[in-house]
């Protein structure tokens, strides 16, 4: 990676403005060689109807911060990154508090970058393992930056 931590972090919580990650609250407060970690709050706005964090934000948690892991492993003038597959178990529930998600690479190929998550509650417990791949597409010509 050719950016400091303070630039990454910067980078991905402007990027999040008006998208899904900033209605869940998703924070970037962590980045290093090889990891990026999120925050979440847990709250009922992320809860599924029992009153428990709903695996579907946990899974979104996941996919923001293993994609946005990527961006600093491409050209972002020449090519750019799409989820392809996730998958997540979900190991014990939460209700309230923040979870944190952290993206570490299994594998960074040209084409193919493999990504586990895992997503931790305040005391490090491990309330769910995701796994993510994403592809790294060549941007067209005319969508390439200047």
């Amino acid at each position: 990676m050719n950016y400091t931590k303070e630039q990454i972090l910067a980078h991905c919580n402007e990027f999040s403005k008006n998208t899904l990650m900033e209605t869940l609250k998703i924070e970037y407060i962590d980045a290093g060689e090889d990891f990026l970690t999120a925050k979440m709050p847990v709250n009922p706005s992320v809860h599924q109807p029992m009153g428990l964090l709903h695996g579907g934000a946990s899974v979104a948690l996941a996919e923001s911060v293993g994609s946005a892991a990527s961006f600093f492993f491409i050209n972002p003038k020449e090519q750019e990154v799409r989820g392809i597959e996730i998958s997540a178990n979900h190991l014990k529930s939460i209700r309230e508090g923040y979870v944190f998600g952290t993206a570490r690479i299994i594998h960074k190929g040209r084409s193919l970058h493999l990504w586990e998550i895992k997503i931790t509650d305040e005391a490090g417990n491990l309330i769910s393992l995701c796994k993510l791949t994403n592809m790294v597409l060549d941007r067209k010509k005319t969508e390439q930056h200047e």
